[in-house]
Protein backbone atom coordinates (compact mmCIF):
# COMPACT_ATOMS: atom_id res chain seq x y z
CA UNK A 1 0.00 0.00 0.00
CA UNK A 2 1.30 3.03 -0.62
CA UNK A 3 1.19 6.17 1.74
CA UNK A 4 1.50 9.90 1.72
CA UNK A 5 3.46 11.22 4.33
CA UNK A 6 3.03 15.22 5.21
CA UNK A 7 5.35 17.12 7.63
CA UNK A 8 3.45 20.71 8.26
CA UNK A 9 5.10 23.66 10.27
CA UNK A 10 2.80 22.50 12.99
CA UNK A 11 0.83 19.63 13.26
CA UNK A 12 -2.65 19.77 14.97
CA UNK A 13 -4.27 16.43 15.33
CA UNK A 14 -7.52 17.26 16.10
CA UNK A 15 -6.80 18.01 20.24
CA UNK A 16 -3.15 19.37 20.70
CA UNK A 17 -0.05 20.28 18.42
CA UNK A 18 2.83 18.32 17.80
CA UNK A 19 6.28 18.71 17.19
CA UNK A 20 8.79 17.20 14.67
CA UNK A 21 6.02 14.92 13.38
CA UNK A 22 4.82 13.10 10.12
CA UNK A 23 0.99 12.52 9.51
CA UNK A 24 0.76 9.57 7.40
CA UNK A 25 -2.48 8.72 4.92
CA UNK A 26 -3.61 6.12 2.97
CA UNK A 27 -4.07 7.05 -1.01
CA UNK A 28 -7.99 7.16 -0.24
CA UNK A 29 -7.46 9.89 2.80
CA UNK A 30 -7.35 7.57 5.32
CA UNK A 31 -5.25 8.21 8.58
CA UNK A 32 -2.69 5.74 8.76
CA UNK A 33 -0.47 7.48 11.63
CA UNK A 34 1.01 10.06 13.19
CA UNK A 35 5.01 8.88 13.61
CA UNK A 36 8.57 10.40 14.47
CA UNK A 37 9.74 12.76 11.88
CA UNK A 38 13.01 10.67 12.00
CA UNK A 39 11.15 7.53 10.69
CA UNK A 40 9.38 9.75 8.01
CA UNK A 41 12.22 8.04 5.88
CA UNK A 42 12.95 10.07 1.72
CA UNK A 43 9.26 10.84 0.31
CA UNK A 44 8.14 13.13 3.16
CA UNK A 45 5.73 15.75 1.28
CA UNK A 46 6.72 19.59 3.57
CA UNK A 47 3.52 21.72 4.23
CA UNK A 48 4.08 25.09 4.95
CA UNK A 49 1.03 26.27 7.50
CA UNK A 50 -0.38 24.40 10.35
CA UNK A 51 -1.85 21.60 9.07
CA UNK A 52 -5.32 20.12 10.75
CA UNK A 53 -8.28 17.93 10.41
CA UNK A 54 -11.25 19.17 8.11
CA UNK A 55 -12.91 22.18 9.96
CA UNK A 56 -16.63 21.56 11.15
CA UNK A 57 -19.04 24.42 10.49
CA UNK A 58 -21.42 23.73 12.87
CA UNK A 59 -24.16 26.54 11.87
CA UNK A 60 -24.73 27.31 7.91
CA UNK A 61 -27.74 28.52 5.95
CA UNK A 62 -26.43 27.56 2.46
CA UNK A 63 -29.58 28.31 0.76
CA UNK A 64 -29.30 31.90 1.77
CA UNK A 65 -25.70 32.63 -0.07
CA UNK A 66 -27.70 34.40 -3.05
CA UNK A 67 -28.13 37.71 -0.47
CA UNK A 68 -24.51 38.21 -0.24
CA UNK A 69 -23.90 41.80 -0.26
CA UNK A 70 -27.19 42.73 0.01
CA UNK A 71 -28.49 43.03 3.85
CA UNK A 72 -27.21 46.13 5.39
CA UNK A 73 -24.56 45.65 8.53
CA UNK A 74 -25.26 46.48 12.45
CA UNK A 75 -28.74 47.47 11.98
CA UNK A 76 -29.72 44.55 14.94
CA UNK A 77 -31.88 41.13 14.68
CA UNK A 78 -35.25 42.38 14.34
CA UNK A 79 -34.06 44.30 11.52
CA UNK A 80 -31.95 41.91 9.80
CA UNK A 81 -35.15 39.22 9.35
CA UNK A 82 -37.19 42.23 8.02
CA UNK A 83 -34.67 42.52 4.93
CA UNK A 84 -34.10 38.69 4.66
CA UNK A 85 -37.98 37.94 4.10
CA UNK A 86 -38.12 41.19 1.71
CA UNK A 87 -35.13 39.93 -0.33
CA UNK A 88 -37.30 37.94 -3.34
CA UNK A 89 -36.49 38.96 -6.51
CA UNK A 90 -34.18 36.08 -7.23
CA UNK A 91 -34.30 33.05 -10.48
CA UNK A 92 -33.96 29.95 -9.35
CA UNK A 93 -30.90 29.66 -11.50
CA UNK A 94 -29.05 32.34 -9.25
CA UNK A 95 -30.29 30.88 -6.14
CA UNK A 96 -28.88 27.40 -7.25
CA UNK A 97 -25.29 29.07 -8.78
CA UNK A 98 -24.79 30.88 -5.49
CA UNK A 99 -25.64 28.04 -3.49
CA UNK A 100 -22.72 25.88 -5.59
CA UNK A 101 -19.96 28.98 -5.13
CA UNK A 102 -20.59 28.98 -1.47
CA UNK A 103 -20.26 25.21 -1.05
CA UNK A 104 -17.11 25.79 -3.24
CA UNK A 105 -15.95 28.01 -1.28
CA UNK A 106 -16.47 26.46 1.97
CA UNK A 107 -13.96 23.64 0.38
CA UNK A 108 -11.72 25.77 -0.36
CA UNK A 109 -11.45 26.84 3.21
CA UNK A 110 -11.31 23.76 4.65
CA UNK A 111 -14.64 22.80 5.80
CA UNK A 112 -15.74 19.41 5.23
CA UNK A 113 -18.94 18.83 7.10
CA UNK A 114 -21.46 21.59 7.85
CA UNK A 115 -24.40 21.87 10.06
CA UNK A 116 -27.15 23.39 7.83
CA UNK A 117 -30.81 25.05 8.65
CA UNK A 118 -32.94 23.96 5.61
CA UNK A 119 -36.13 26.06 5.34
CA UNK A 120 -36.44 24.86 1.34
CA UNK A 121 -35.38 22.23 -0.62
CA UNK A 122 -32.89 24.70 -2.68
CA UNK A 123 -29.55 22.68 -1.34
CA UNK A 124 -30.87 19.89 -2.12
CA UNK A 125 -29.52 19.56 -5.73
CA UNK A 126 -26.00 20.53 -4.94
CA UNK A 127 -26.02 18.39 -1.31
CA UNK A 128 -26.65 15.20 -3.51
CA UNK A 129 -23.24 15.67 -5.38
CA UNK A 130 -21.79 14.50 -2.07
CA UNK A 131 -19.01 17.02 -2.59
CA UNK A 132 -19.12 17.64 1.87
CA UNK A 133 -20.78 15.95 4.57
CA UNK A 134 -24.25 17.87 5.60
CA UNK A 135 -26.30 17.27 8.52
CA UNK A 136 -29.37 19.36 7.62
CA UNK A 137 -31.16 21.10 10.02
CA UNK A 138 -34.85 21.37 8.68
CA UNK A 139 -35.83 24.55 10.60
CA UNK A 140 -39.66 24.61 11.80
CA UNK A 141 -41.44 27.58 13.14
CA UNK A 142 -45.06 28.86 13.78
CA UNK A 143 -45.75 31.29 16.67
CA UNK A 144 -49.52 30.76 16.53
CA UNK A 145 -50.70 27.01 17.93
CA UNK A 146 -53.90 27.18 15.48
CA UNK A 147 -52.07 26.48 12.48
CA UNK A 148 -49.24 24.16 14.25
CA UNK A 149 -50.73 20.46 12.23
CA UNK A 150 -50.45 22.68 8.77
CA UNK A 151 -46.85 23.96 9.87
CA UNK A 152 -45.42 21.03 10.50
CA UNK A 153 -47.17 19.05 7.51
CA UNK A 154 -45.00 21.45 5.01
CA UNK A 155 -41.83 21.04 7.20
CA UNK A 156 -42.26 16.89 7.63
CA UNK A 157 -42.66 17.25 3.27
CA UNK A 158 -39.40 19.09 3.25
CA UNK A 159 -37.44 16.75 5.89
CA UNK A 160 -38.64 13.31 3.59
CA UNK A 161 -37.15 14.97 0.92
CA UNK A 162 -34.05 15.07 2.06
CA UNK A 163 -34.17 11.80 2.97
CA UNK A 164 -31.52 9.10 3.20
CA UNK A 165 -29.66 12.42 3.56
CA UNK A 166 -28.67 12.71 7.95
CA UNK A 167 -31.47 15.32 8.68
CA UNK A 168 -33.31 16.16 11.88
CA UNK A 169 -36.73 18.82 12.03
CA UNK A 170 -35.49 21.34 14.47
CA UNK A 171 -36.78 24.65 16.46
CA UNK A 172 -36.50 27.73 14.58
CA UNK A 173 -35.81 29.71 17.95
CA UNK A 174 -38.35 29.16 21.31
CA UNK A 175 -39.91 32.70 20.29
CA UNK A 176 -40.87 31.52 17.02
CA UNK A 177 -42.75 27.77 18.23
CA UNK A 178 -45.99 27.30 19.39
CA UNK A 179 -46.13 24.89 22.51
CA UNK A 180 -47.84 22.48 20.12
CA UNK A 181 -45.64 22.93 17.19
CA UNK A 182 -43.06 22.14 19.98
CA UNK A 183 -44.65 18.83 20.87
CA UNK A 184 -44.65 17.81 17.36
CA UNK A 185 -41.30 18.54 16.54
CA UNK A 186 -39.54 16.61 19.98
CA UNK A 187 -42.05 13.64 19.72
CA UNK A 188 -40.98 13.06 15.77
CA UNK A 189 -39.39 9.88 15.35
CA UNK A 190 -36.15 10.78 13.70
CA UNK A 191 -32.37 11.48 14.06
CA UNK A 192 -32.25 12.94 18.29
CA UNK A 193 -29.50 15.46 17.16
CA UNK A 194 -31.39 19.52 17.12
CA UNK A 195 -29.93 22.91 17.04
CA UNK A 196 -31.58 26.31 17.81
CA UNK A 197 -31.00 29.62 17.68
CA UNK A 198 -30.87 30.94 21.24
CA UNK A 199 -30.41 34.25 23.22
CA UNK A 200 -29.62 36.09 19.74
CA UNK A 201 -30.75 39.33 20.99
CA UNK A 202 -31.59 40.60 25.10
CA UNK A 203 -34.90 40.97 23.57
CA UNK A 204 -35.85 37.32 23.31
CA UNK A 205 -34.75 36.80 27.03
CA UNK A 206 -37.56 39.75 27.89
CA UNK A 207 -40.02 38.76 25.78
CA UNK A 208 -39.92 34.91 28.10
CA UNK A 209 -39.23 37.04 31.39
CA UNK A 210 -42.22 40.29 31.00
CA UNK A 211 -43.83 39.35 27.49
CA UNK A 212 -42.11 43.00 26.49
CA UNK A 213 -39.55 44.29 24.51
CA UNK A 214 -38.55 44.23 20.70
CA UNK A 215 -40.69 41.43 19.68
CA UNK A 216 -43.48 42.60 21.26
CA UNK A 217 -43.43 45.29 18.93
CA UNK A 218 -42.10 42.72 16.30
CA UNK A 219 -45.20 40.90 16.67
CA UNK A 220 -47.45 43.52 16.39
CA UNK A 221 -45.74 45.00 13.50
CA UNK A 222 -46.65 41.58 11.73
CA UNK A 223 -50.29 41.97 12.67
CA UNK A 224 -50.34 38.75 14.71
CA UNK A 225 -51.70 38.92 18.04
CA UNK A 226 -49.82 36.45 20.66
CA UNK A 227 -52.49 36.93 23.75
CA UNK A 228 -52.41 33.12 23.78
CA UNK A 229 -49.01 33.50 24.85
CA UNK A 230 -47.59 33.58 28.91
CA UNK A 231 -44.72 34.48 29.85
CA UNK A 232 -42.52 32.05 32.03
CA UNK A 233 -40.55 34.49 34.11
CA UNK A 234 -37.52 32.54 33.63
CA UNK A 235 -35.09 33.66 30.51
CA UNK A 236 -35.79 31.79 27.12
CA UNK A 237 -32.95 29.04 27.87
CA UNK A 238 -34.63 28.26 31.17
CA UNK A 239 -38.19 28.13 29.43
CA UNK A 240 -37.77 25.78 26.84
CA UNK A 241 -34.57 23.81 27.62
CA UNK A 242 -36.37 20.89 30.01
CA UNK A 243 -38.55 20.19 26.73
CA UNK A 244 -35.85 18.02 25.70
CA UNK A 245 -35.43 15.02 26.19
CA UNK A 246 -32.33 12.89 27.87
CA UNK A 247 -31.81 11.07 24.88
CA UNK A 248 -31.80 14.37 22.52
CA UNK A 249 -28.61 16.08 21.75
CA UNK A 250 -29.10 19.72 21.21
CA UNK A 251 -26.52 22.85 19.40
CA UNK A 252 -27.11 26.20 20.57
CA UNK A 253 -26.66 28.38 18.41
CA UNK A 254 -24.95 31.93 18.95
CA UNK A 255 -25.57 32.49 22.51
CA UNK A 256 -25.03 36.19 22.89
CA UNK A 257 -27.12 36.84 25.89
CA UNK A 258 -26.77 33.64 27.64
CA UNK A 259 -25.77 33.92 31.21
CA UNK A 260 -23.84 31.73 34.14
CA UNK A 261 -27.34 31.06 35.55
CA UNK A 262 -28.38 29.68 32.41
CA UNK A 263 -25.67 27.32 31.52
CA UNK A 264 -25.43 25.90 35.23
CA UNK A 265 -29.16 24.58 34.14
CA UNK A 266 -27.68 23.20 30.76
CA UNK A 267 -24.64 21.92 32.91
CA UNK A 268 -27.51 20.19 34.53
CA UNK A 269 -29.32 19.41 32.14
CA UNK A 270 -29.76 15.31 30.91
CA UNK A 271 -29.42 16.93 27.43
CA UNK A 272 -26.49 16.92 25.64
CA UNK A 273 -25.66 20.60 24.68
CA UNK A 274 -23.27 21.72 22.73
CA UNK A 275 -22.31 25.58 22.56
CA UNK A 276 -22.19 27.21 19.17
CA UNK A 277 -20.34 30.43 18.46
CA UNK A 278 -21.08 32.59 15.05
CA UNK A 279 -18.45 35.71 16.06
CA UNK A 280 -18.51 37.24 12.58
CA UNK A 281 -22.23 36.76 11.89
CA UNK A 282 -22.73 38.71 15.34
CA UNK A 283 -20.36 41.01 14.51
CA UNK A 284 -22.44 41.97 11.34
CA UNK A 285 -25.62 42.07 12.60
CA UNK A 286 -25.52 43.96 15.73
CA UNK A 287 -21.82 44.48 16.98
CA UNK A 288 -21.97 41.71 19.48
CA UNK A 289 -19.99 39.14 20.63
CA UNK A 290 -21.17 35.98 22.94
CA UNK A 291 -19.64 35.96 26.43
CA UNK A 292 -16.87 33.54 25.33
CA UNK A 293 -15.24 33.67 28.83
CA UNK A 294 -17.71 32.69 30.55
CA UNK A 295 -18.09 29.78 28.46
CA UNK A 296 -15.01 28.41 28.88
CA UNK A 297 -14.98 28.91 32.24
CA UNK A 298 -17.33 26.83 32.80
CA UNK A 299 -16.06 24.05 30.37
CA UNK A 300 -18.85 24.27 28.15
CA UNK A 301 -18.45 22.13 24.67
CA UNK A 302 -18.06 24.98 22.09
CA UNK A 303 -17.93 24.56 18.56
CA UNK A 304 -18.05 27.08 15.73
CA UNK A 305 -20.01 27.78 12.65
CA UNK A 306 -20.31 30.74 9.88
CA UNK A 307 -24.03 31.46 10.21
CA UNK A 308 -24.92 32.93 6.16
CA UNK A 309 -23.35 35.10 3.42
CA UNK A 310 -26.83 36.80 4.24
CA UNK A 311 -24.19 37.59 7.46
CA UNK A 312 -21.06 36.96 6.87
CA UNK A 313 -18.64 37.95 3.99
CA UNK A 314 -17.38 34.73 3.89
CA UNK A 315 -17.97 30.88 4.84
CA UNK A 316 -14.42 30.18 6.99
CA UNK A 317 -13.76 28.54 10.15
CA UNK A 318 -10.61 30.03 9.67
CA UNK A 319 -11.87 33.62 10.01
CA UNK A 320 -14.02 33.07 13.01
CA UNK A 321 -11.36 31.75 14.88
CA UNK A 322 -9.11 34.91 13.57
CA UNK A 323 -12.10 36.99 14.88
CA UNK A 324 -12.19 35.20 18.43
CA UNK A 325 -8.65 35.97 18.88
CA UNK A 326 -9.25 39.78 18.04
CA UNK A 327 -11.74 39.93 21.01
CA UNK A 328 -10.82 37.27 22.98
CA UNK A 329 -6.85 36.97 23.06
CA UNK A 330 -6.61 34.78 26.03
CA UNK A 331 -7.93 32.39 24.21
CA UNK A 332 -5.12 29.80 22.83
CA UNK A 333 -5.26 28.41 19.10
CA UNK A 334 -4.67 25.04 20.42
CA UNK A 335 -8.14 25.42 22.05
CA UNK A 336 -10.21 26.68 19.08
CA UNK A 337 -9.13 24.78 17.01
CA UNK A 338 -10.48 21.84 18.72
CA UNK A 339 -13.65 23.49 18.59
CA UNK A 340 -13.10 23.91 15.25
CA UNK A 341 -12.17 19.74 14.27
CA UNK A 342 -12.93 17.24 17.20
CA UNK A 343 -15.90 19.23 19.17
CA UNK A 344 -18.01 19.81 16.03
CA UNK A 345 -17.54 16.69 14.86
CA UNK A 346 -18.96 15.23 18.47
CA UNK A 347 -21.62 17.42 18.26
CA UNK A 348 -22.78 16.78 14.65
CA UNK A 349 -22.45 12.76 15.85
CA UNK A 350 -19.36 12.29 13.23
CA UNK A 351 -16.66 11.88 15.23
CA UNK A 352 -16.54 8.09 14.02
CA UNK A 353 -14.81 9.79 10.82
CA UNK A 354 -13.95 13.29 10.77
CA UNK A 355 -12.49 15.90 13.38
CA UNK A 356 -9.39 14.58 14.40
CA UNK A 357 -6.23 12.35 13.47
CA UNK A 358 -6.74 8.95 14.54
CA UNK A 359 -5.83 6.00 13.16
CA UNK A 360 -8.73 4.49 10.65
CA UNK A 361 -10.71 7.75 10.52
CA UNK A 362 -10.91 10.21 7.27
CA UNK A 363 -11.24 13.41 8.50
CA UNK A 364 -9.87 15.87 5.45
CA UNK A 365 -7.71 18.29 6.05
CA UNK A 366 -7.23 22.18 6.27
CA UNK A 367 -3.99 24.39 5.97
CA UNK A 368 -3.85 27.52 7.40
CA UNK A 369 -1.49 30.19 7.98
CA UNK A 370 -1.16 31.80 11.79
CA UNK A 371 -0.31 35.24 9.72
CA UNK A 372 -3.11 34.84 7.11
Amino acid sequence: MRFNKLQATQLFDGYRFHQDKVLVLQENGTVEAIIDASEGGDDVQPVAGILTPGFINCHCHLELSHLKGRIPEKTGLADFVRQVVQQRDFSEDAISQAIADAEQEMQQNGIVAVGDICNTTHTLPQKKQGHLYYHNFIEAMGANPAVADKNFEYYETVYRQFEPLPASIVPHAPYSVSDLLWEKILSYPQKQLFSIHNQETADENLWFEQKTGGFAEMFKGMGLSMDFFQPSGKTSLQTYLPRFHSEQQLLLVHNVHTSEADIELARQSATSVYWCLCPNANEYISRTMPPVALLVKNDCNIVLGTDSLASNHQLSIWEEIKTLQKHFPELSLEQMLSWATINGAKALKIEAQYGSFEKGKKPGMAIVTAGS
